[in-house]
């Protein structure tokens, strides 16, 4: 049953106050069904897409139990530890815990790769109360004794199904050993399959399981296109529509990383300011391209999957698939990144032949026919932008004639004379220090 407001929920009063001070007075379905399950201590799992407030789901009544508990975690040791895939999922998460704990005693630290790993570690020294971090740093930390499980008593894998494509299965595997046998396990994802319900058979007690109604439904909202054209005009087309004021911020997604750094080099050639973001690149160039997006300084962002669903905009106009994925859940992650907040927003994918059966899975997925339009490809989108012309290379050892040493032997670097403006001893003293083996410079270490 749905809950009308927090208050019926059973929340501490330092929760009430900090969910008024955001302004939130009534839980989403995903809220209203988990929160009393995990209030009570049960294990739950939920099926959940992003932007259903699955994060206040699971962080309301952990805090809960933590304000409850009233105990300091000793020296390295964690209370309640938080995975996510990525680091952007990882920050978005610490904001929400942030504002959710303010005027609190409660600490909580991100932890994740692509940063210094030291200030990390010096948060984790003194014990923190909410960890919230991606797979990879935290072995890192535990394998350098930074960091102890042994005290966690909530753990939360968030966004499980997203964690399972990326190949944390192994590194989760690894954690879960290090956690204590009784502890409360929460377990949020956005899709079912049959390795995300193995992974609850191994981590999960008995669970609650609540689900609330699939993004697939808030994709009614987007105008898709479907647009059919050949692999090399693509990228013709796409400059020629980036052009258009009706894309005034759009994010495309590529296939590999390879690909968006390519196709984002490719339209600044053309003149349309763009930025990659993927798995590859730093975190703070990652936060850059991000701010930069945001602010409206860079109209584009080309991304790869890894970054689909951390990427929280609420005016983005286009969404472009210039490849589709692999998997038909990842269209819906990734056309979700427009019409949010209520908003309407176009979808626009561009299909090569050899797509056609990728295309079929998204229309099974998604319970919808697609109508595909003719791209009207021109032999320019064919040819594909125009190169900028390279400056035309100098010949080797190009010099004046005027100051090349006279003499053939000389010109070429030989031993016939001394090189001009050098003393004749210097010239043999470098020939005695060869002779002996090694140069001067090289033996001292030069």
């Amino acid at each position: 049953m749905t809950s009308s407001t927090f208050q019926t929920l059973g929340l501490s009063d330092a929760l009430l106050a900090a969910l008024a001070r955001m302004d939130l007075t009534t839980p989403t379905p995903i809220q209203a069904q988990a929160i009393p399950a995990v209030l009570k201590g049960r294990d739950v799992l939920a099926i959940a897409q992003t932007g259903t407030g699955k994060t206040a789901a699971f962080s309301l009544p952990v805090i809960d139990a933590l304000l409850k508990l009233d105990k300091r975690p000793r020296p390295t040791a964690v209370h309640a530890l938080v995975l996510a895939p990525t680091r952007e999922l990882a920050i978005q998460i610490a904001e929400t815990v942030k504002s959710l704990t303010a005027g609190t005693k409660l600490r909580h630290q991100t932890v994740f790769g692509g940063v210094s790993a030291r200030p990390q570690m010096d948060a984790l020294r003194s014990g923190l109360d909410i960890v919230i971090a991606t797979p990879g740093r935290l072995l890192d930390l535990m394998e350098q004794k930074a960091v102890t499980l042994a005290d966690v008593r909530h753990v939360v894998l968030d966004e499980a199904d997203r964690m399972l494509d990326m190949g944390f299965i192994r590194d989760i595997t690894r954690i879960v050993k290090a956690l204590p046998s009784q502890r409360q396990s929460l377990l949020f994802s956005a899709t079912m399959p049959q390795s995300v319900g193995s992974l609850v058979a191994k981590i999960l007690k008995d669970p609650v399981r609540v689900e609330v109604t699939p993004e697939v439904i808030t994709v009614e909202k987007i105008d898709q296109r479907i647009v059919g054209i050949p692999q090399k005009a693509k990228k013709g087309w796409l400059i020629r529509a980036l052009r258009e004021p009706a894309y005034e911020k759009v994010v495309i997604f590529t296939r590999t990383k390879h690909g968006a750094n390519k196709l984002a080099a490719d339209l600044e050639k053309a003149g349309i300011a763009a930025l990659p973001i993927h798995g590859n690149k730093s975190q703070g160039a990652r936060q850059k391209a991000l701010g930069e997006f945001h602010s409206g300084k860079t109209a584009v962002l080309v991304a790869t999957d890894i970054v689909a669903r951390g990427i929280h905009v609420d005016d983005i106009s286009h969404v472009v698939n210039y490849d589709l994925p692999e998997e038909p859940e990842n269209y819906v992650h990734r056309i979700g990144r427009t019409a949010r907040a209520g908003r309407s927003g176009i979808a626009v994918a561009l299909v090569d032949p050899s797509e056609r059966p990728k295309l079929k899975a998204i229309e099974r997925f998604t319970r919808q026919r697609f109508e595909i339009e003719d791209a009207n490809v021109t032999a320019e989108m064919m040819a594909g932008p125009a190169e900028e012309p390279r400056p035309p290379r100098p010949p080797r050892n190009a010099r004046p004639a005027a100051a090349r040493p006279q003499g053939t032997s000389a010109a070429r670097g030989g031993a016939g004379a001394p090189a001009a403006g050098k003393p004749a001893g210097a010239s043999r003293r470098g020939r005695r220090s060869r002779g002996r083996g090694r140069p001067a410079a090289a033996a001292a270490g030069a």
